[in-house]
């Protein structure tokens, strides 16, 4: 039961909602840090990525704190915020797996399933020509047909082809430990 003063009189007041003091960010950054981490390298399996992920979802928190500070739980919060972002960087490894195999696969020669031979080989991609580059990203991310990528550069089959050789070729010199492009 709350109590509010009216003209110089106390009265008893029912049924007032009661709001919960809001934290500071800082304190609540310090309390949750390293139970959050945690989670982030259980979910990621590996320590940096998770360092990563954990700064990422405090950034998000802060961007938000007026509207996280004063929930029921915002350590609830934060922690869902790590765990959507670690399924996404999963998805991304994933992808970026599947993409070094189609390149640097050959019939006697597997390229290393490594995350950062992935991110090595896109930081590579995104030097190539604005339009190998897009040829690359559009057949092995996106899964797109020779056809369909065509069709999206506003190209002949023919010309995407070429591009593809020489964006093979490029990524084959750049990044010998894939082994010889198919």
């Amino acid at each position: 039961m709350a109590i509010a003063p009216i003209e110089d009189e106390l009265i008893l007041v029912e049924d007032l909602p009661v709001l919960r003091a809001t934290e500071s960010f800082e304190s609540f950054y310090r309390r949750e840090y390293r139970r959050v981490l945690g989670l982030a390298i259980v979910l990621s399996g590996n320590r940096s990525v998770a360092e990563e992920l954990t700064q990422e979802a405090f950034l998000v928190t802060l961007r938000d704190w007026g509207r996280v500070g004063p929930m029921e739980n915002p350590g609830a919060w934060v922690r869902k915020v790590v765990a959507n972002r670690s399924v996404s960087w999963l998805r991304r490894v994933a992808v970026h797996t599947k993409v070094i195999v189609k390149l640097g696969q050959t019939q006697n020669n597997q390229p290393t399933l490594d995350t950062e031979v992935g991110l090595d080989l896109w930081h590579e991609v995104r030097r190539l020509p604005r339009r190998q580059a897009q040829t690359v990203a559009l057949i092995y991310l996106n899964g797109l047909s020779r056809r369909d990528t065509a069709a999206v550069l506003g190209c002949s089959e023919e010309t995407v082809k070429t591009h593809l050789s020489r964006a093979k070729g490029t990524l084959a010199a750049r990044l010998g430990d894939l082994g010889e492009m198919p």
